[in-house]
């Protein structure tokens, strides 16, 4: 089996961004799935239907989110409808939509979960209990299970690699926009990195235009936040995998639009 999955797709330059290299990548890599963190892929900030479509139509097979889930309230009944869009599982349970999904192609099945960190966002509960219970749940109904972690502290997305160790086949984490250099496979087999990074500009400040983050630091002054659109690259990760669920390998992709 073999998975692209793609870091936070920052904006319509991160779109853009995607739907431009996609199609190589596919060609090249042949990934039986793409998942791609969607958490910023409207203006910057959260999700809209529209977007989710987009995404979906430029050929990901499944969307997942991360805490500005609700940014969008149009987003909300399409986080009900079924399509393949996730978002944090140890949200609350009566918010809109699920945290996790199978998707399937070709007689292969991908379980995809989204969690929260608790450390510096918020979530209703712990992301580790929380796991436990949705891979009992999936016990029989995947092959492979990945896991996007959206937290902001490295410890904890750390701890979670070790504690799904041997467990899932991937544990990857979002949110910080900036790739970490820990692409590993962990002793048991299950395919980890810290954070995959951004897909969308490096030109800005984690996906915002410098100038107005510049601006925030040096003055403390509420600024509006547009998307930058200098220098788009897109990261993301290649896992490989085995018959028995384990990974491979793990491989970072940072390719630069143009």
């Amino acid at each position: 089996m073999k998975l692209l999955f793609v870091g936070d797709v920052v904006g319509g330059i991160g779109r853009r961004t995607l739907t431009g290299l996609l199609p190589a990548l596919r060609e090249e890599r042949r990934p039986d799935f793409v998942v791609a963190n969607g958490e910023n892929a409207a203006g910057g900030v959260g999700i809209t239907e529209k977007t989710a479509r987009e995404l979906l139509d430029a050929g990901v097979d499944a969307i997942t989110l991360g805490n500005h889930a609700y940014r969008h309230k149009d987003v909300f009944g399409y986080l009900d409808s079924g399509a393949p869009i996730v978002r944090p599982a140890n949200f609350p349970r009566a918010a809109p939509g699920r945290g996790h999904l199978v998707v399937e192609r070709e007689g292969l099945r991908l379980a995809v979960v989204n969690l929260s960190g608790l450390v510096f966002v918020e979530a209703a509960r712990s992301p580790f209990s929380e796991v436990d219970a949705i891979l009992a749940e999936l016990r029989g109904q995947a092959d492979h299970v990945l896991v996007d972690f959206h937290a902001e502290a490295t410890s904890e997305k750390v701890a979670m690699g070790w504690h799904l160790d041997g467990r899932v086949t991937a544990c990857v984490g979002t949110h910080t926009h900036v790739p970490t250099a820990d692409a590993r496979v962990l002793d048991e087999g299950t395919a980890y990195v810290t954070d995959v990074g951004m897909t969308g500009p490096r030109g800005g400040v984690i996906g915002v235009r410098r100038e107005q983050a510049l601006k925030r630091f040096l003055t403390m002054v509420p600024t509006p936040f547009e998307t930058a659109d200098e220098d788009p690259w897109l990261n993301a990760v290649m896992i490989e995998a085995g018959d028995d669920g384990r990974a491979l390998s793990i491989e970072q992709l940072l390719i630069p639009a143009a």
